[in-house]
């Protein structure tokens, strides 16, 4: 299932996160297991922001994903299930009795 995971992170903890290579060790290595068809990166609420689209294969991957931006970053979190165009209309097709 196609899920948008969002994080942001608390200005003064990803300064020190950013100085010392933390922010950046840890976003590679989510990016590598997740393989995001999409990933934008902004300021969100005054936080330092991610939003991530990608396919999960398996409800492990919460956890996966999770606890390595909680434990180094602490990240707040949020995975929300999401369509593009096609699954939209694919849907709405569906739900009319085409």
């Amino acid at each position: 299932m196609r899920m948008m995971l969002k994080f942001t992170l608390p200005v003064e903890s990803s300064n020190t996160a950013i100085k010392d290579g933390t922010v950046v060790r840890t976003l590679d290595a989510i990016m590598a297991k997740l393989k995001p068809e999409a990933a934008y990166f902004a300021a969100i609420e005054g936080k330092r922001a991610a939003l991530i689209f990608f396919d999960m294969a398996d409800p492990s991957q919460i956890v996966e994903t999770c606890e390595p931006l909680f434990l180094n970053l602490n990240a707040s979190i949020e995975f929300t299930p999401v369509m593009n165009a096609d699954d939209l209309r694919a849907g709405l097709s569906r739900a009319m009795g085409g």
